[in-house]
């Protein structure tokens, strides 16, 4: 009896510890992955026909260019050099310029200028800290038992009472592109010191990066 329970025993430890040791990387894959086709995607239909030209040639030297993983490979390298090269433009007076046109256009186009806005809002919201309140809260959600952690995008009025209310989008694990946008009374926010990149690293590694400390009870709660 004794014999079949050490190797039962050893086993589920061995099959533990390889559990714990692929969870991180299972997790880095999973976000690389979705970045990495994000990337060679918004590229593809540039870099697909160009590496075909060239194959086609120089079919005894470039012909494995066609392959997919390749073709995916310079669709990032393609998309990643646009980006900086945006990033560089965006520096200067011109490229200001081009982005305030470009603006201009995109607003000029019903469901687009919606996205475009709100997206734009929202990026410039998170580089800037909130008037009333911390960026990088928790609130009670699912229920007042249990806590998520969200960023507050706006705070707004409640009409009638004038009472402050939070905009807090709760970010998903282990994608945190997907979540909940909640709206909550700011007396009823548990504020944190966090910044925003320790909450999404707190979000994307399932809670394994996190600070040995931090608030759940709000002030004046037992």
């Amino acid at each position: 009896m004794a014999s079949d329970t050490f190797p039962r025993t050893s086993v589920q430890k061995l099959f533990l510890t390889g559990l714990l040791t692929l969870l991180p990387i299972w997790l880095t894959w999973v976000v690389v992955k979705f970045v990495f086709g994000l990337l060679s995607d918004i590229s593809s239909p540039l870099v697909i026909p160009l590496s075909h030209q060239m194959a086609a040639s120089f079919p005894h030297y470039l012909g494995w260019v066609k392959a997919e993983w390749v073709q995916a490979v310079f669709g990032v390298f393609a998309t990643v050099l646009v980006v900086l090269a945006v990033g560089a433009l965006s520096r200067r007076v011109i490229g200001q310029q081009l982005l305030r046109w470009f603006g201009a256009i995109i607003r000029r186009i019903p469901l687009a200028s919606i996205i475009y806005d709100s997206a734009r809002k929202l990026l410039d919201i998170l580089q800037t800290k909130p008037g009333s309140t911390q960026r990088v809260v928790l609130i009670d959600f699912p229920h007042r038992e249990m806590k998520s952690v969200g960023l507050v995008t706006r705070v707004i009025q409640e009409a009638g009472t004038g009472r402050e209310l939070a905009a807090v989008y709760v970010p998903t694990t282990p994608n945190p592109t997907s979540g909940y946008l909640e709206i909550v009374p700011v007396e009823l926010l548990t504020p944190t010191d966090w910044t925003v990149d320790q909450a999404m690293g707190f979000i994307i590694s399932g809670g394994a990066v996190a600070p040995d400390t931090m608030p759940f009870t709000r002030a004046g709660e037992r």
